[in-house]
């Protein structure tokens, strides 16, 4: 990959496609007759309505239906790859193998065997179907067993062996080395939280905004279902997800507090960017006081609540 071209934010949007450098995941594949039912017991979303080379996003949930993790779930001809962060596969591991007990289900983690390579922009189907690539139809995480689509552009699977020469083998195709920050300024301009960042064991999915994309309310019952499904039809999250356009740059972590009362906290900056269309952005879970079109105080500056 030495020497191989820089994307740009102007090139993903006029049918480039930036290549990721790797970055460290989980991956677990559950296979057997029960593999469905297991999930569906442990996971917040409908996991044995999917047919093959259909995905869906799920969460792993407390009994008080707080996030435990953050998790993809793709239906393949082997069975069911679970897609989470290196910090909570451990968690996912532990939960699904003690809910694993009596049933007809086994679980294999993937994680140093599977290599994971992320394309962005307009360009990624192109690039990954010239470099071989059996790529999804355009529903969001459509798979194949070579790739899932994501909402950027597809990541795709190779042996880890494999991983290097995967990456030259698009960059061949036309992949252009893209930087983690670039994907960062996407992701925080579509509103997406991540987890580390926005998520984490302290959150609710519908305070994140996550609710439709994550959890079910018609499947079976699950960890966590009973709460989830409370506060989503009859309560009022304390906490909300924003958007906040900034008047000056800012740091992940960063306080945000109420303009007629500094003292009174917030919350605090998940995600901060620089985005070359708006301008300083950020992401953080905030009061619900904190309404679109007020404005805060964040770190010695002002911002828009968007």
């Amino acid at each position: 990959m030495t020497g191989s071209r820089s994307a740009t934010y102007e090139s993903l949007s006029d049918g480039g496609c930036g290549l990721l450098p790797a970055r460290e995941d989980g991956k677990l594949l559950v296979s057997g007759d029960d593999a469905a039912g297991l999930l569906d017991g442990q996971l917040s979303n409908d996991v044995a309505a999917l047919e093959l080379g259909a995905g869906c996003r799920a969460a792993l949930l407390t009994g008080k239906g707080r996030m435990l993790a953050d998790v993809r779930v793709l239906r393949r001809a082997d069975g069911y790859l679970v897609l989470t962060e290196r910090a909570t596969l451990q968690v996912l591991y532990d939960r699904l193998r003690v809910g694993a007990l009596g049933w007809q289900a086994q679980i294999a983690k993937r994680t140093l065997e599977l290599a994971r390579v992320e394309l962005i922009g307009a360009g990624a189907d192109g690039v990954a179907a010239a470099a071989g690539f059996a790529v999804p139809s355009a529903a969001l995480h459509a798979s194949t067993d070579d790739a899932v689509r994501t909402p950027d552009g597809l990541e795709l699977f190779a042996p880890a062996d494999d991983e290097e020469q995967t990456r030259s083998r698009l960059i061949a195709h036309g992949a252009a080395a893209a930087t983690a920050e670039l994907a960062e300024i996407l992701r925080v301009e579509a509103g997406r939280p991540r987890w580390g960042n926005e998520l984490d064991e302290q959150t609710m999915p519908e305070e994140a905004g996550i609710v439709d994309d994550v959890v079910s309310f018609t499947k079976g019952c699950y960890v966590g279902q009973e709460t989830v499904a409370r506060l989503h039809w009859k309560g009022k999250p304390n906490r909300h997800l924003r958007t906040l356009e900034l008047d000056d740059p800012v740091g992940e972590g960063a306080p945000v507090t109420a303009v007629d009362d500094p003292s009174r906290a917030l919350g605090t900056i998940g995600s901060a960017v620089l985005s070359p269309v708006r301008g300083p952005l950020a992401l953080a879970l905030l009061r619900r006081e904190a309404a679109p079109g007020d404005r805060v105080h964040v770190d010695g500056s002002l911002a828009t609540v968007a």
